[in-house]
Protein backbone atom coordinates (compact mmCIF):
# COMPACT_ATOMS: atom_id res chain seq x y z
CA UNK A 1 0.00 0.00 0.00
CA UNK A 2 2.70 2.24 1.23
CA UNK A 3 4.91 1.48 -2.60
CA UNK A 4 1.34 2.37 -4.37
CA UNK A 5 0.60 5.78 -2.19
CA UNK A 6 4.60 7.05 -3.30
CA UNK A 7 4.35 6.18 -6.88
CA UNK A 8 0.93 7.99 -7.33
CA UNK A 9 2.60 10.62 -5.34
CA UNK A 10 5.23 11.06 -7.40
CA UNK A 11 3.40 10.67 -11.00
CA UNK A 12 1.36 13.70 -9.51
CA UNK A 13 4.26 15.89 -8.77
CA UNK A 14 5.88 14.88 -11.91
CA UNK A 15 2.81 16.04 -13.84
CA UNK A 16 2.46 19.04 -11.59
CA UNK A 17 6.20 20.39 -12.23
CA UNK A 18 5.89 19.34 -15.86
CA UNK A 19 2.67 21.71 -16.57
CA UNK A 20 3.56 24.24 -14.18
CA UNK A 21 3.62 27.39 -16.20
CA UNK A 22 5.12 29.75 -12.79
CA UNK A 23 5.90 28.44 -9.19
CA UNK A 24 5.88 30.74 -6.38
CA UNK A 25 6.93 30.94 -3.00
CA UNK A 26 4.89 32.34 0.09
CA UNK A 27 5.55 32.77 3.44
CA UNK A 28 2.44 33.42 5.89
CA UNK A 29 1.62 33.84 9.64
CA UNK A 30 -2.37 32.72 10.86
CA UNK A 31 -3.75 33.27 14.24
CA UNK A 32 -5.67 30.70 15.97
CA UNK A 33 -5.43 27.54 14.20
CA UNK A 34 -7.40 24.29 13.93
CA UNK A 35 -4.86 22.97 16.74
CA UNK A 36 -6.44 25.48 18.68
CA UNK A 37 -9.96 25.06 18.56
CA UNK A 38 -10.06 21.13 18.19
CA UNK A 39 -8.45 18.62 20.66
CA UNK A 40 -5.20 17.80 18.93
CA UNK A 41 -3.04 17.55 21.56
CA UNK A 42 -4.21 13.75 23.13
CA UNK A 43 -6.59 15.02 25.50
CA UNK A 44 -4.49 16.58 27.93
CA UNK A 45 -6.16 19.84 30.42
CA UNK A 46 -4.84 23.23 30.54
CA UNK A 47 -3.47 23.70 27.25
CA UNK A 48 -2.96 27.41 26.32
CA UNK A 49 -3.69 28.71 23.02
CA UNK A 50 -0.77 28.65 20.33
CA UNK A 51 1.24 32.37 19.38
CA UNK A 52 -0.25 31.25 16.24
CA UNK A 53 1.26 29.50 13.15
CA UNK A 54 4.19 30.07 10.34
CA UNK A 55 3.31 28.39 7.15
CA UNK A 56 5.88 28.18 4.00
CA UNK A 57 4.98 26.88 0.76
CA UNK A 58 5.38 26.39 -3.10
CA UNK A 59 2.37 26.90 -5.56
CA UNK A 60 2.51 25.93 -8.73
CA UNK A 61 0.26 27.18 -11.62
CA UNK A 62 -1.11 24.47 -12.85
CA UNK A 63 -4.16 25.85 -15.00
CA UNK A 64 -4.97 29.18 -15.74
CA UNK A 65 -7.07 29.89 -12.42
CA UNK A 66 -5.51 27.16 -10.45
CA UNK A 67 -2.44 26.81 -8.45
CA UNK A 68 -1.32 23.15 -6.64
CA UNK A 69 1.30 22.63 -3.88
CA UNK A 70 2.71 21.01 -0.56
CA UNK A 71 2.96 23.69 2.62
CA UNK A 72 4.65 23.04 6.17
CA UNK A 73 3.21 25.12 9.15
CA UNK A 74 4.75 25.15 12.18
CA UNK A 75 3.38 26.31 15.47
CA UNK A 76 3.73 25.29 19.27
CA UNK A 77 1.88 25.68 23.18
CA UNK A 78 2.58 24.75 26.49
CA UNK A 79 0.36 24.00 29.71
CA UNK A 80 -0.45 25.99 32.12
CA UNK A 81 1.90 24.80 35.40
CA UNK A 82 5.15 27.91 35.08
CA UNK A 83 8.21 25.60 35.78
CA UNK A 84 6.18 22.34 35.36
CA UNK A 85 4.88 22.95 32.15
CA UNK A 86 4.44 20.52 29.34
CA UNK A 87 5.17 21.18 25.50
CA UNK A 88 3.62 20.55 22.29
CA UNK A 89 4.80 21.54 18.80
CA UNK A 90 2.35 20.90 15.89
CA UNK A 91 4.28 20.09 12.42
CA UNK A 92 1.66 20.24 10.07
CA UNK A 93 2.00 19.14 6.07
CA UNK A 94 -0.65 19.62 3.37
CA UNK A 95 -1.32 19.83 0.06
CA UNK A 96 -3.10 23.10 -1.12
CA UNK A 97 -5.13 24.16 -3.65
CA UNK A 98 -6.16 27.58 -4.56
CA UNK A 99 -8.77 28.79 -7.42
CA UNK A 100 -8.69 32.74 -8.54
CA UNK A 101 -12.36 33.56 -9.09
CA UNK A 102 -11.57 37.15 -9.81
CA UNK A 103 -8.86 38.78 -11.23
CA UNK A 104 -8.08 42.58 -12.08
CA UNK A 105 -4.71 43.94 -13.17
CA UNK A 106 -3.15 43.89 -9.59
CA UNK A 107 -5.62 42.13 -7.58
CA UNK A 108 -6.91 38.63 -7.30
CA UNK A 109 -10.01 37.16 -5.20
CA UNK A 110 -9.36 33.51 -4.56
CA UNK A 111 -10.73 30.12 -2.50
CA UNK A 112 -8.63 28.15 -0.55
CA UNK A 113 -8.80 24.37 0.59
CA UNK A 114 -5.45 22.41 2.14
CA UNK A 115 -5.63 18.60 3.19
CA UNK A 116 -3.04 16.47 5.19
CA UNK A 117 -1.55 15.55 8.31
CA UNK A 118 -0.96 17.35 11.85
CA UNK A 119 2.06 15.46 14.20
CA UNK A 120 1.63 16.55 17.49
CA UNK A 121 5.15 16.21 19.29
CA UNK A 122 4.16 16.17 23.10
CA UNK A 123 6.80 16.80 25.17
CA UNK A 124 5.11 15.81 28.91
CA UNK A 125 7.81 17.20 31.71
CA UNK A 126 7.73 14.49 33.85
CA UNK A 127 7.61 11.58 31.11
CA UNK A 128 8.61 10.61 27.47
CA UNK A 129 8.25 12.81 24.54
CA UNK A 130 5.97 11.10 22.12
CA UNK A 131 4.28 11.80 18.60
CA UNK A 132 0.35 11.84 17.88
CA UNK A 133 -1.51 12.02 14.31
CA UNK A 134 -4.24 14.47 13.38
CA UNK A 135 -5.85 15.05 10.01
CA UNK A 136 -5.47 19.06 9.00
CA UNK A 137 -7.16 20.97 7.24
CA UNK A 138 -7.47 24.41 5.59
CA UNK A 139 -10.70 26.11 3.87
CA UNK A 140 -10.30 29.54 3.23
CA UNK A 141 -13.11 30.69 0.90
CA UNK A 142 -12.20 34.36 0.99
CA UNK A 143 -8.39 35.48 -0.19
CA UNK A 144 -7.31 38.57 -1.61
CA UNK A 145 -3.73 39.11 -3.65
CA UNK A 146 -2.45 42.29 -4.29
CA UNK A 147 0.23 41.94 -6.65
CA UNK A 148 2.65 44.97 -5.98
CA UNK A 149 5.46 44.15 -8.73
CA UNK A 150 5.76 40.74 -11.25
CA UNK A 151 7.94 39.24 -8.36
CA UNK A 152 6.27 40.30 -4.99
CA UNK A 153 2.15 39.93 -4.02
CA UNK A 154 0.92 40.75 -0.12
CA UNK A 155 -2.12 38.23 0.61
CA UNK A 156 -4.29 37.94 3.41
CA UNK A 157 -6.81 34.96 3.88
CA UNK A 158 -9.92 34.26 6.22
CA UNK A 159 -11.33 30.79 6.89
CA UNK A 160 -10.21 28.09 9.64
CA UNK A 161 -7.51 25.29 9.62
CA UNK A 162 -4.47 24.43 10.68
CA UNK A 163 -2.54 27.36 9.00
CA UNK A 164 -5.11 30.18 10.50
CA UNK A 165 -8.43 31.51 11.33
CA UNK A 166 -6.70 34.50 9.51
CA UNK A 167 -3.99 34.38 7.64
CA UNK A 168 -1.71 37.23 5.88
CA UNK A 169 1.64 36.91 4.11
CA UNK A 170 3.57 37.47 1.23
CA UNK A 171 4.70 36.15 -2.14
CA UNK A 172 7.79 35.76 -4.75
CA UNK A 173 7.41 34.35 -8.44
CA UNK A 174 10.59 32.17 -8.57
Amino acid sequence: MKKLFLTAAMAVAGCMVANAQKTELQINYGGYTQMDAMDMHDNWNSVNNAWGAVTAGLNFKVAPKFWLGPSYTFSSTSTAGGSNASHIAYHVIMLNGRYEYYRSRNVKLYGHLGLGVDISYMQPKFSDNYSKSYFAFQISPLGAQIDLSKKFSLFGEVGFGAQGLAQAGFRFNL
